[in-house]
C-alpha cells in the first residue's frame, strides 16, 4: 500500500524525462541503441568541495593506517613473557586490519561519489510481449495485500502484450478467485514433482523455485518479464521508465530502489534510511561498470538471458546470486557481456520490517546470502568477468564481511588490552586523537554530502541519515553471526518476512545477540579497573561497543514504555466513555442521574 503525502510522482521521474533513442532502435537486429548516462557530478555546482572530501578522506585515514602500524611505534617488552609477547602481535594485525577495512570502505565511498551516474529514460520499444509476476504463500501473506499488488499491476501502462501473472505456492481457491475477478492469470507448481526439489534450481517453498517453474512452463510466450515483490504496490508508469532500456541489446535486467510505504515504527524509518548507500549511490556506481546489483523487489527481465544460465540462482538471496551469474556471461546474439542499468526512479512501493525481530531476519539473510556468493561464486569471476565489473562487484561484495571481522577484531583488541594489558603499538594518545577524529570528520562529510542524491521519497529534505548510520553500525554483531554460520556451513532457509500489517512481536530474547557482547564488555571494562589497565582510548572503545550494543535494547524499551502508557490512556478513556454511555442509558430509563455535589443540601436540616 502506497501512504498519503508523500510525491511519488516526482520521484518516479528522477532519471529525467523520457527521450527518443539515440543510433537507432533497439532490439539486436538494429544494434545501434547503447543506454547513455549523466554523470551525478556533471550537474553539480560545488564540485571542488566534493573532490576534496573525496581526496581528503581516504588521504587521512591512510595516514592514520600508517601512523598506527608504523615499526617504531610497535610495542616491545624486554624480558617479556613470551604469551604477552603474542598477545601485543595479534593487537598489532588486529589493529593494522580494523584500519585497512576503514580505508577501503572510504575508497569504496569515495569511488562511488566520482563515477556515479543516471541513465538517460528513453522511450520504450512497441510491441514487446512482457509478463509481470509477483507471488503468493498462502498462510504467511495477507490476500488483501495481494490484492493490492495486483490492482497496481493491471493498471501499469504498456504499448505491446501485458499478462499479469500471479504465482501461487499454495494452489489457493481464494487467491484464484481474486485472479478472475481482477482478470490476472494464475499459476502454480503444487503437485508437480519436478519442480519442487530439495535443492537447485526448482528448490521447493523459495521464492526462485517458483519463478523457475513458470519460467519453465509459460517464459517461451514472453520477450520479458517484471516482478515485484508480493508486499510492493507498482506505480502505473512502472514499465515505461524500465522497459526503454532494453533497446539495447546486451541489458540483461533493469532494477529500480528500494524504499518502504509503512513509513511509521521506528524501525521501518531507520531501516529505509540505512539503505541510503546502497540505492543512492553504490548502485548509480554501477552504472559505470554497466553491472549494478540485481534487486529482486522490482525489476524487469529479459527471459532469453536468464535461461542461459538455467533461471534464477538458487541461493537464500537469489536476486544477488542470479545477477552476478549473469555479469559473468556474454550475450551469444553480439558476443559482450550481459549489462544491467539501475535506474533511481521510484516505481514501487514496498514494506519494510517493522520490528527488530524482522530486521535482525532480514539483515541475516541478505549477509548471509552475500557470503555464500562469496565462497560459491566469486572464485569463477577473475577468469569470466571484465576487470573494471570484477573491481565494482567486490567493492559490493565485501562490506558485510569487512564490517563483520572489524567488529569481531574490535572486540578482540578490546578484550586483549582490558584483560591482559597487550598492546600492539604505542602512539601519542593527543596524535592518535587529532587523526582519528579527522578522519571520522571527512568520512562523515562525506556521507552528508551525498545525501543529496537521496532517491527516499519519505526521508525529509535536508535529514542527516544519522539513524541509517546508527542501524549499519548495530547490524555488526548480526553480520559476525551470520559470517560464522556461513563459515561453519550451517544451513540457511528462507524466512518471508511478515507482511500486510504483520509483524513479529519483539521480545528480550530478541537481543540475544548484542546482549552477549554488552555483558562480554561489560565485564571486561570492570576487569580494566582491577587489574589497572587504564589506556583511555581502549576503554573509550569498549565502552562504545557497549553502547552500540545495548542500543536496541534501549529504544526498545523505551517504545514498549511508551506503548504501555499509551494503551493506559486510551484504555482510561474508554472507560470514561463507558461509564458515560451507562450513565446516559441509565436516564434513558427513567433513574435519576447520580447528583453532582455541590456543597448544597435538600431534604435535611
Amino acid at each position: 500500500m502506497r501512504p498519503e503525502g508523500y510525491d511519488y510522482d516526482t520521484h518516479s521521474r528522477l532519471a529525467g524525462p523520457l527521450t527518443e533513442p539515440e543510433g537507432g532502435g533497439g532490439g539486436a537486429g538494429h544494434g545501434g541503441y547503447r543506454v547513455r548516462y549523466r554523470p551525478l557530478l556533471a550537474g553539480e555546482p560545488h564540485r571542488i568541495r566534493a573532490i576534496l572530501l573525496m581526496t581528503l578522506a581516504p588521504l587521512l585515514t591512510g595516514a592514520l593506517l600508517v601512523y598506527l602500524v608504523w615499526p617504531t611505534h610497535w610495542t616491545e617488552r624486554e624480558g617479556g613473557d613470551t604469551w604477552l609477547v603474542g598477545l601485543d602481535v595479534t593487537m598489532l594485525v588486529a589493529i593494522g586490519l580494523i584500519e585497512v577495512f576503514m580505508l577501503v570502505n572510504v575508497v569504496s565511498i569515495a569511488h562511488a561519489t566520482m563515477v556515479a551516474r543516471d541513465p538517460v529514460p528513453v522511450v520504450p520499444e512497441a510491441g514487446t510481449r512482457v509478463a509481470f509476476l509477483t507471488t503468493y504463500v498462502p498462510g504467511k501473506e495477507p490476500l488483501t495485500m495481494v490484492r493490492a499488488t495486483l490492482e497496481g499491476a493491471v493498471r501499469i501502462h504498456h504499448t505491446g502484450p501485458l499478462d499479469v501473472w500471479l504465482l501461487d505456492e499454495g494452489d489457493d481457491d481464494e487467491a484464484k478467485a481474486l485472479c478472475r475477478e481482477l482478470g490476472v492469470r494464475h499459476f502454480t507448481r503444487l503437485g508437480v514433482p519436478e519442480w519442487n526439489r530439495s535443492k537447485g534450481p526448482h528448490r521447493t517453498r523459495t521464492k526462485h523455485g517458483n519463478y523457475n517453474a513458470w519460467l519453465a512452463m509459460h517464459g517461451g510466450d514472453y520477450d520479458f518479464f517484471a516482478s515485484v515483490d508480493t508486499d510492493h504496490v507498482p506505480l502505473p508508469n512502472f514499465l515505461e521508465r524500465m522497459m526503454g532500456f532494453f533497446r539495447d541489446p546486451d541489458v540483461a535486467f533493469v532494477v529500480g530502489p528500494q524504499v518502504y510505504g509503512n513509513y511509521t515504527s521506528p524501525v521501518t524509518k531507520a531501516a529505509e534510511s540505512q539503505q541510503f548507500l546502497f540505492h543512492a549511490l553504490i548502485q548509480r556506481a554501477g552504472n559505470r561498470y554497466r553491472a549494478p546489483m540485481f534487486v529482486g523487489t522490482n525489476n524487469v527481465v529479459r527471459i532469453a538471458a536468464l535461461r542461459q544460465i538455467g533461471g534464477l540462482y538458487d541461493s537464500i538471496t537469489e536476486d544477488m546470486a542470479t545477477g552476478f551469474e549473469l555479469h559473468r556471461r556474454k550475450n551469444p546474439g553480439t558476443g559482450r557481456h550481459w549489462r544491467s542499468v539501475y535506474t533511481p526512479d521510484v516505481l514501487a512501493v514496498g514494506e519494510g520490517p517493522a520490528s527488530w525481530t524482522d530486521f535482525f531476519t532480514q539483515q541475516m539473510r541478505w549477509s548471509r546470502g552475500t557470503y555464500e556468493t562469496l565462497f560459491k561464486q566469486y572464485w569463477r569471476a577473475p577468469s569470466s568477468m571484465p576487470p573494471g565489473r570484477l573491481f565494482s562487484y567486490t567493492l559490493m561484495l565485501v562490506y558485510y564481511p569487512m564490517t563483520a571481522v572489524n567488529w569481531l577484531l574490535g572486540v578482540l583488541s578490546c578484550v586483549l588490552f582490558l584483560w591482559f594489558g597487550a598492546s600492539g603499538t604505542q602512539v601519542a594518545a593527543s596524535v592518535w586523537l587529532m587523526l582519528y577524529s579527522d578522519a571520522a570528520a571527512l568520512q562523515i562529510g562525506l556521507y552528508l554530502w551525498n545525501r543529496r542524491h537521496n532517491v527516499s521519497p519519505h526521508e525529509p529534505e535536508g535529514s542527516g541519515g544519522l539513524a541509517g548510520m546508527a542501524m549499519s553500525a548495530l547490524s555488526a554483531p548480526i553480520y559476525a553471526k551470520s559470517l560464522g554460520a556461513a563459515v561453519l556451513r550451517r544451513p540457511s532457509r528462507f524466512v518471508v518476512t511478515p507482511k500486510g500489517g504483520g509483524v513479529t512481536a519483539d521480545r528480550l530474547l530478541t537481543f540475544r545477540i548484542h546482549l552477549f557482547w554488552a555483558v562480554l564488555l561489560a565485564v571486561s571494562l570492570v576487569a580494566s579497573f582491577v587489574l589497572g589497565h587504564t589506556h583511555v582510548a581502549m576503554r573509550t572503545w569498549a565502552a562504545l561497543a557497549m553502547a552500540i550494543s545495548l542500543a536496541p535494547v534501549a529504544v526498545w524499551g523505551v517504545t514498549e514504555l511508551r506503548e504501555r502508557r499509551t494503551r493506559k490512556v486510551r484504555e482510561a478513556a474508554r472507560q470514561r466513555l463507558r461509564e458515560r454511555a451507562e450513565r446516559a442509558a441509565a436516564t434513558a430509563d427513567g433513574e435519576p442521574e447520580p447528583a453532582l455535589a455541590t456543597g448544597t443540601t435538600t431534604g435535611g436540616n
